[in-house]
C-alpha cells in the first residue's frame, strides 16, 4: 500500500467515525441514544391465561417489532402508565398517556414495554405507536402484553418517536 493510499484511508475513516459522532447527538437522547426506561409495577395478576382463540386475537393486536428511526426526544414524556389487566382477549395490558410538550408536530411515537419474572430476567418487549402527534397533544396508549398476568413481576417503559 502506499503513502497516499494509507493517508486517504486514515482521512476517510476519521470522517465516518466525525459523522457518526455528529449524527448521534442530533437525536435528544443523549451520547448513547438509548431510550431511557422507567419502572413499572405489577399490581393485581390474578387473572386467569388466555384462551386459544383468545391468544389469537391478542397475538394479532400486539406490537412486538421496533420502528426504524425512532429515538428518545425530549419533546415527548410519558405523563402515566400503569399495569391493568383487561378481561377478554386483552388480557395483560400497560395503558397510560403520552404528551408532546414540544412546539413542533412528532411524526412517530413508540411506546415499548419490557416485561420482567421474579428472578428478574426479561420475558418479551411489546410496543404501541401512532403517528402525527401535534404540538401540546396527548395520546393515550395500550401495549397489549402476551405473557400471561401471573408470570409478569414488573416492567419498564420508555418512550421514543421521530420528529416531523
Amino acid at each position: 500500500m502506499t503513502r497516499s493510499t494509507a493517508s486517504r484511508r486514515r482521512f476517510l475513516a476519521a470522517v465516518g467515525a466525525g459523522t457518526t459522532a455528529v449524527l448521534a447527538g442530533c437525536n435528544d437522547g443523549g451520547v448513547s441514544g438509548q431510550p431511557e426506561y422507567e419502572t413499572g409495577s405489577v399490581g393485581n395478576t390474578s387473572g386467569g391465561n388466555r384462551s386459544a382463540a383468545e391468544m389469537t386475537a391478542a397475538e394479532s393486536l400486539a406490537q412486538q417489532e421496533t420502528h426504524d428511526g425512532v429515538t428518545p426526544l425530549d419533546a415527548v414524556t410519558i405523563t402515566d402508565h400503569e399495569f391493568v389487566l383487561e378481561d377478554g382477549f386483552r388480557g395483560s395490558t400497560v395503558q397510560g398517556t403520552v404528551e408532546n410538550t414540544g412546539d413542533d408536530r412528532i411524526a412517530l411515537v413508540e411506546i415499548r414495554v419490557r416485561v420482567f419474572d421474579d428472578s428478574g430476567a426479561q420475558i418479551g418487549q411489546y410496543l404501541d405507536s401512532t403517528g402525527d402527534l401535534a404540538a401540546a397533544a396527548t395520546w393515550s396508549f395500550q401495549v397489549v402484553v402476551l405473557k400471561p398476568p401471573s408470570d409478569v413481576a414488573r416492567y419498564d417503559i420508555a418512550v421514543l418517536g421521530t420528529p416531523a
